[in-house]
């Protein structure tokens, strides 16, 4: 498989390695994240400038569909597969992870909204920035609590249960979603 050059970053991982893709897309996750939590912070009260635009495009862009589809690698591919192995002392946190992924859905589209609106007609009213910020914060906070759970304790477990073939399964279901 060929990758393109990152100059002073560590290439993504590959399908072969679908757990540290996961985390490859956390990192992803953080850097859209940090974009519509300081655009709505830093252009309250005006229209945003070009750079402002097509950054929070970007963002957009990649929660509508990087978001939705690495939620579809941890909700059909690795929760099931752990819970087929077995892994009864993740069976909470797993539920957990998937209600953090219906409820940052609910957030996303509001923020997705809200952003759409500001773009589209150059200003918000303070009620609407007020939940933007609102929902840009709540957001942050979900994903530094989720991403450290996956982090520090189901993706190590699921490292420990899962064999080389289900992993190797694992990635080939990766790679047809983003055939």
């Amino acid at each position: 498989m060929h990758k393109g050059i990152q100059i002073g970053a560590k290439p993504d991982a590959g399908f072969d390695d679908p757990l540290a893709m996961l985390k490859d897309c956390h990192r992803r996750i953080e850097h859209f994240l940090n974009i519509v939590c300081l655009v709505v912070d830093r252009a309250a009260n005006r229209a945003l400038s070009e750079e402002e635009t097509a950054a929070v495009h970007a963002a957009l862009n990649y929660f509508r569909v990087g978001g939705i589809r690495h939620n579809a690698d941890e909700e059909q591919s690795l929760f099931p597969r752990m819970r087929a192995a077995g892994a009864t002392d993740q069976a909470g946190a797993i539920d957990g992870l998937e209600h953090d992924h219906r409820d940052a859905a609910e957030m996303h589209d509001k923020v997705d909204a809200l952003y759409s609106t500001w773009i589209a007609t150059g200003s918000l009213t303070p009620a609407q920035h007020e939940e933007l910020a609102a929902a840009t914060g709540k957001l942050k906070q979900l994903y530094t609590e989720h991403i450290k759970l996956e982090e520090e304790v189901v993706f190590p477990r699921a490292a420990q249960m899962l064999n080389l073939e289900t992993l190797a399964a694992m990635g080939e279901e990766f790679r047809a979603r983003r055939a």
